[in-house]
């Protein structure tokens, strides 16, 4: 085949990898180039294996706290050899597919390192050799990688980031995790879970930064009463390690004493940077901030003409499911039309016990912009499905305008991730809290509780007092 192309892209994440089916559905000669596995960090060392270890450790945990069960439960034991082993086959048969998929649309894939060589040129570095390809559009989606800390260096052994933490030999006694965002709480849960002694470290004054405060207080609430230990507003100033444990210590921005942790594990889970090496030498080419975040318009395309960026290497949150809809917007506009990203209904989800999700604006955010607001708050206290599952710590919190349109929702329940669906079309399709609130939803379910949050907006609610 030529190495002409009318669209590279570079990287094979969840971004990349739906970028190159749909611009090949769309007719184009497509090339996708990957350095590792397709399907990106998300798939193989992400999102992917972190749920298929949150679900195996959930039920373990579920049958072995069981009241309703007689026999000897202790005797039960937590196979982690098999159940690592397992995961490997589910992310392979997942990659597998993808490469199918590929292929079967007539995109090429090249294995290595992809280089922005010039304004219509890529290299591709394998085995010490480059090859240079010509297109006419191309869409860099190199993703991120973890944040390191100048004292902290991962080693892959004691100081570990997520790829290590997913494929540990065996659950390590104590854990230490810096940082409560999603990674860090998924990871602890998964754990914890396993009877790993749990701490994590938040230099934030509250876990999930940027989250809805109401609710992710009473996140924070339910996580340390499953005795994960949890501390806030912390400042790591040292971490070192000795003889096979890692000992950190800092301030506590709250009292203004020490603190001093030590475990045999630490993972640094404090953030993620843009993977921008793909366009290292042309850097004065494009628009960087001082993060290294590259920046593009609200039609994804840079400062360079013709060549987008999409996914973590752009900022904002890092979701894959951000960068795949980006990667079908940035083919959209290299194929002619010129489309623009919305990012006010895009959803989150965090894979804790129970699970929080949102979508749209948080009260704070509502307020920092001078929007009066409307508030509905349900709890799953009062909804007969999240009683029969025995899992009733959750609410769920709907905010709407002043006109009753829904801009924010948050969810704090079993199958968060699955319920914030319906807010999140709510959000996009500029539907009102009585759209919601009159909607029949199948009784008894979870996602009655969106439709009794509606209903609290307008202190209408029927399962719960409206005062």
């Amino acid at each position: 085949m030529s190495d002409k192309y009318d669209l590279a892209v570079i990287g094979g994440g969840p971004g990349g990898y739906v970028a190159a089916i749909r611009a090949a559905q769309l007719k184009k000669k497509v090339v996708l180039i990957e350095k590792d596995k397709i399907g990106g960090v998300c798939m193989n060392w992400g999102c992917i294996p972190t749920k298929y270890l949150l679900h195996q450790t959930k039920i373990y945990k579920e049958f072995k706290e069981n009241r309703n069960l007689d026999g000897p439960l202790e005797e039960i034991k937590f196979n982690w050899k098999k159940v690592q082993e397992e995961k490997g086959r589910v992310v392979e048969r997942l990659v597998r597919g993808l490469e199918f998929l590929l292929k079967k649309n007539g995109v090429e894939i090249k294995k290595g390192k992809g280089f922005l060589k010039g304004e219509r040129q890529v290299a591709v570095e394998r085995k010490g050799e480059e090859r240079i390809l010509e297109a006419d559009r191309i869409i860099l989606a190199t993703g991120s990688r973890p944040a390191g800390l100048p004292f902290l260096v991962p080693n892959g052994k004691e100081v570990v980031t997520s790829r290590e933490a997913l494929e540990f030999d065996d659950p390590p006694r104590k854990m230490l995790i810096i940082g409560a965002g999603a990674i860090g709480l998924e990871l602890g849960t998964i754990y914890h879970k396993l009877g790993s002694d749990v701490s994590i470290l938040e230099m934030m004054p509250t876990i999930l930064p940027g989250a809805d405060r109401e609710m992710v207080a009473r996140l924070e609430r339910i996580l340390k009463a499953q005795g994960i230990d949890i501390h806030t507003q912390m400042r790591i100033e040292t971490g070192q390690v000795k003889n096979g444990i890692v000992s950190v210590k800092g301030i506590c921005m709250k009292t203004q004493s020490p603190f001093e942790f030590e475990a045999e594990k630490v993972l640094l889970a404090a953030g993620r940077e843009p993977d921008s090496e793909v366009i290292k030498g042309m850097e004065s080419k494009f628009s960087l901030n001082k993060q290294g975040i590259i920046m593009v318009n609200s039609t994804l395309e840079t400062s360079l003409p013709g060549v987008y960026a999409i996914g973590d290497m752009t900022g904002g949150k890092l979701l894959a499911h951000k960068a795949t809809h980006e990667g079908i917007i940035a083919v959209k506009n290299a194929s002619g039309s010129s489309v623009e990203m919305n990012y006010n209904a895009l959803p989150l989800a965090v894979y804790t016990e129970p699970e929080f999700s949102s979508v749209g604006l948080t009260e704070e955010n509502a307020k920092e912009k001078g929007i009066k607001i409307q508030v509905g708050v349900f709890s799953l206290q009062a909804n007969s499905r999240a009683l029969t599952m025995g899992r009733q710590e959750g609410m769920v919190k709907v905010i709407a305008g002043e006109k009753d349109e829904i801009i924010g929702a948050h969810i704090l329940a079993p199958n968060a991730s699955e319920l914030i669906s319906e807010m999140t079309l709510a959000i996009t399709t500029g539907l009102k809290i009585q759209d919601v609130s009159s909607s029949i939803h199948v009784h008894p379910t979870l996602s009655e509780s969106l439709m009794e949050a509606a209903m609290k907006v307008k202190n209408e609610a029927l399962h719960m007092l409206n005062i």
